[in-house]
């Protein structure tokens, strides 16, 4: 999916989500041809001129200056989260690296232990890009279907979109797969040219009309904690309170899933933790916590 000016995608997703009702501007009469804000009427409430504007959302202007980024942003009426991305992507569009090249995500063994300790609740250790690098066995049990792929292809986005069980084990599939591309599209606005998140990005986008609806709204997002429905082929319907913790500050996170207070959803997790193997598993090496091999 080539991104040659993801500064001005951006701004023109955004524009067209912000009605004139929204920015406070007067009723038109008649049929309007663009959905959200025009051109003139983002640069008016920014306080540009529409030749500035329409050159920055071209791709033609490239540096605008801190207070062109805020008068944007307060105009668009951008988020915290939409705001980092937005300074993010102006930084790009500049030249300005801000981010240090990520080095490659891996397991620790307090990570591995915390996965162990948590049991019978499920939890995965997850990159960046939703790589599975490590998960106790409820964790992968609960996406069921999950452990049939090859233990590197496992990606909880690409099991969303490309998995043939993930519309009907998901709850809310339209909900986990737009919280997905939000998430992705936060990491790669901090690094873009990184191997690991263009690489889930560009399968996904070839192979996956849904994906490129979503990732065209450029709604972004970072993992956070939440509330999840699971339909479990194997003990049917498990609410869960989905807590996310990022390690040492890094993009890595750990997510575990834990039954709602006094719900008999406790009850169904304990079945799925009997049917599952002894052992935490790595797939990102290939080997499970006790050294025995992985699947294939």
């Amino acid at each position: 999916m080539p991104q040659s000016n993801p500064l001005g995608e951006f701004l023109r997703a955004r524009r067209a989500r912000v009605t004139p009702a929204q920015a406070g501007l007067p009723a038109t009469v008649g049929r309007r041809r663009t959905p959200g804000l025009r051109r003139e009427e983002l640069a008016a409430l920014a306080g540009l001129s529409v030749d500035y504007y329409t050159r920055l959302e071209q791709g033609r202007e490239r540096n605008p200056g801190p207070a062109v980024v805020e008068a944007l942003a307060t105009a668009l009426r951008l988020d915290p989260d939409e705001r980092d991305h937005f300074g993010r992507l102006t930084d790009y569009a500049a030249g300005r690296r801000t981010t240090r090249p990520q080095p490659p995500p891996s397991a620790s063994r307090p990570a591995l232990d915390l996965l162990e300790r948590v049991r019978p609740w499920p939890a995965l250790l997850l990159a960046r890009n939703g790589d599975v690098l490590a998960a106790n066995p409820e964790g992968l049990a609960l996406y069921a279907g999950l452990s049939e792929w090859p233990a590197r292809r496992r990606n909880t986005v690409r099991y969303t979109f490309l998995h043939p069980a993930a519309r009907s084990v998901l709850g809310d599939w339209e909900g986990a797969a737009a919280m997905g591309v939000a998430n992705l599209h936060h990491w790669t606005s901090a690094d873009p040219d990184a191997p690991d998140l263009r690489g889930v990005r560009d399968e996904l986008a070839e192979a996956s009309a849904d994906f490129r609806r979503l990732w065209d709204r450029h709604h972004v997002r970072p993992r956070r904690s939440s509330h999840k429905l699971f339909h479990h082929p194997a003990v049917g319907d498990l609410r869960m309170e989905h807590q996310v913790w990022y390690l040492d500050h890094s993009p890595t996170r750990l997510s575990l899933y834990q039954p709602e207070p006094a719900h008999t959803d406790q009850v169904a997790l304990l079945a799925l933790s009997l049917d599952t193997p002894a052992n935490v598993t790595r797939p990102g090496s290939g080997r499970t916590g006790l050294g025995e091999q992985d699947g294939p």
